[in-house]
C-alpha cells in the first residue's frame, strides 16, 4: 500500500489534464465482489480528447473499472462524473448517460438476428430518436469509416471477428458518444484480425475521441496512448506518458509486469 501511495501522489499529478474540460472523473471509487476487494479507492480524471489505455495483469480489477464507468458494475462508495454530471443508480437518466458511453466488449454483442445496418441503426433510432433515414445515412459513413460498408446486408454470422468487432466499434460511434470505453476488444480475436480492429482504434484516437481503453496491446499503448495506467490488485499503481512508462516504470510491480510481457 505504501508503494501504491508513494507512485500514486505522482500518478496524479500526471494525470492533470492540462486545463481541458473533463469528461470522465471516478474519485475514491470502492467496489467487492463478496470478501474481494477489487476496486480499492480509484482515482481517475480523464480530459476531452484523452486516450487513456488501462494495463496490468489479469485480475487486477481494469475491466470491472471499465464496467464501472457506465454502470454495467455497480461500486459501494465514491463517485463517478461523466462531462461533469454524477452517474446516475438507474432509470431513465442512466440509460441517457449510458448514450453518451459508448462500449465495445470483447465478445462484440452484435444482435444476430438483426442486419449489420440494422445492428448500428437500432441504438440512434430507439434512444437518440433520429429518423430511419438520416440513422441509415450516418449508419452507412460509419460502417464506410471502419472498413464494413459491403457487409451492411449481411448478418453477424456471416462476417469474422475482426469485422463484428469493427461493426460494433461503429455501433457505439452511431450514438455520438462523449465518451468511449474498449474492454479488451481484441483478446476474442484470431491474431490476423487484431490489427484491423487496432487500426481502426488508432484512427479515432487521432480524430480527437475521447477514450479509455484496457488491453493487453502494447503496441497500442504505445502508438496511440496519451496516458497509461497500470493496476495491480485493485489498485492504480502508477501512470505516466506510454514514453516513460514502457522506459522507465517506477513501481516493482509495473517493472515485474514489464519485463514478463516485453520478453515473451
Amino acid at each position: 500500500m505504501d508503494e501504491a501511495n508513494a507512485v500514486g501522489s505522482d500518478a496524479r499529478r500526471d494525470a492533470s489534464t492540462d486545463g481541458q474540460h473533463p469528461i470522465v472523473v471516478v474519485e475514491g471509487v470502492n467496489k467487492h465482489f463478496g470478501d474481494l476487494h477489487v476496486l480499492k479507492d480509484i482515482n481517475l480524471t480523464v480530459g476531452k480528447g484523452d486516450v487513456v489505455v488501462v494495463l496490468g495483469p489479469s485480475g487486477s480489477g481494469k475491466s470491472t473499472l471499465c464496467r464501472t464507468i457506465n454502470r454495467l458494475e455497480t461500486f459501494e462508495t465514491g463517485r463517478i462524473l461523466i462531462d461533469g454530471q454524477p452517474l446516475p443508480e438507474e432509470g431513465k437518466a442512466l440509460a441517457k448517460l449510458r448514450a453518451d458511453v459508448g462500449m465495445v466488449f470483447q465478445s462484440f454483442n452484435l444482435f444476430a438476428h438483426k442486419t449489420i445496418l440494422q445492428n448500428v441503426t437500432l441504438g440512434p433510432m430507439k434512444v437518440r430518436g433520429i429518423g430511419k433515414a438520416e440513422a441509415e445515412r450516418k449508419a452507412t459513413e460509419l460502417l464506410e469509416r471502419v472498413g464494413v460498408q459491403q457487409q451492411r446486408d449481411k448478418y453477424p454470422a456471416q462476417l469474422s471477428g475482426g469485422q463484428q468487432q469493427r461493426v460494433a466499434i461503429a455501433r457505439s460511434l452511431a450514438m455520438n458518444p462523449k465518451v468511449m470505453l474498449f474492454d479488451e476488444p481484441t483478446s476474442a480475436l484470431d491474431p490476423e484480425m487484431i490489427n484491423e480492429v487496432l487500426d481502426v482504434m488508432t484512427s479515432l484516437a487521432k480524430e480527437g475521441m475521447t477514450m479509455i481503453v484496457v488491453t493487453h496491446e502494447m503496441g497500442f499503448a504505445r502508438r496511440a496512448a496519451d496516458r497509461v495506467v497500470f493496476m495491480d490488485e485493485g489498485e492504480i499503481v502508477e501512470q505516466d506518458t506510454p514514453e516513460e512508462f514502457f522506459t522507465n516504470a517506477r513501481s516493482p510491480r509495473a517493472k515485474d509486469f514489464l519485463s514478463k510481457i516485453l520478453t515473451h
